[in-house]
């Protein structure tokens, strides 16, 4: 930075250091969303570049000999000629297929997907028939992922909006830097599952792994079954009628209420002691963590 050494830099404090560097400090003292979309302006919630397609015009894709880049390539041409609903065959494991579709699609995948599947959505309604590897549905925006066998580690990582749903179970990192939207798990999850979760909800109807809710900043983590143990600044807290209709009514949706209803799950939210981190005292800090 010109004017300041890197020596004179790493003297300084914190706060003097983000001066310098023409940063600006914010107290989280609250919630705070900048709303960017009105309910009124129907206009905004599409891109104005995409082709219309309809629903009712289906088409197949063979993908068993072709490369990834092939399949995605043919879904954006089936869509521009109008094919709303897209079958995609003998998938097998493919890595990266259906990433980047930013408009409305049935998509169903008759088979298993592999690593970053339906990545980077905005609208399609995707349901792959077999498992899914690492990070399905990573930054989706919107729309809904149903995956009716099991998925892989970091299932929705960063995701920001839509219902990405397992009826399985899932590996690891579930909803890592989550950011919106409803993740729902029919069966287990494993470590570290919501870390650094910043909003949305996460629903698992069985067991969770070690370390929940690690350093979550907000959001909500509900669990069916036993929690192995919670990560830094997770607590559980009073499930509320509100929680009981929401969850009853999302997991009905999707066919995966328990017989015994939602009573049993415990409810996970942000104790909110690391909000303002930097600015505690090193004893402060020791014992939170």
């Amino acid at each position: 930075m010109a004017g300041v050494s890197d020596t004179e830099l790493r003297e300084m404090t914190q706060e003097d250091r983000v001066k310098a560097l023409g940063m600006t400090t914010e107290e989280l003292t609250g919630r705070s969303m900048f709303i960017e979309f009105k309910p009124e302006e129907e206009e905004r919630f599409t891109y104005p570049w995409l082709p219309d397609v309809d629903f009712n015009k289906r088409a197949e894709i063979d993908t068993d000999k072709m490369m990834t880049t092939e399949v995605n390539e043919r879904i954006r041409e089936l869509m521009k000629e109008g094919y709303g609903t897209i079958v995609l065959k003998n998938p097998r494991g493919k890595h990266s297929v259906g990433v980047g579709i930013l408009s409305r699609l049935n998509l169903i995948v008759e088979g298993s997907l592999g690593y970053f599947g339906v990545g980077l959505i905005d609208g399609p309604m995707v349901r792959i028939q077999g498992r899914v590897g690492w990070s399905c549905g990573e930054n989706m925006m919107s729309g809904v992922i149903l995956v009716e066998k099991n998925a892989g580690s970091t299932f929705g990582a960063a995701m920001r909006g839509g219902d990405l749903v397992c009826r399985g179970s899932v590996g690891s990192r579930t909803g890592i830097d989550m950011k919106g939207g409803s993740i729902i798990v029919g069966g287990d999850t494993g470590a570290l599952s919501g870390f650094m979760m910043q909003r949305g909800r996460m629903i698992f109807c069985g067991n969770a792994g070690k370390n929940l809710g690690d350093s979550m900043y907000d959001g909500t983590i509900y669990v069916g079954g036993d929690i192995q143990s919670l990560g830094v600044d997770a607590v559980p807290t009073e499930l509320t009628d509100l929680d009981r209709s929401w969850l009853t009514r999302k997991l009905t949706q999707y066919e995966m209420l328990p017989e015994k209803g939602v009573d049993h799950f415990t409810k996970i939210v942000a104790g909110k002691q690391l909000w303002n981190y930097d600015n505690l005292e090193p004893s402060e800090k020791k014992l939170i963590l």
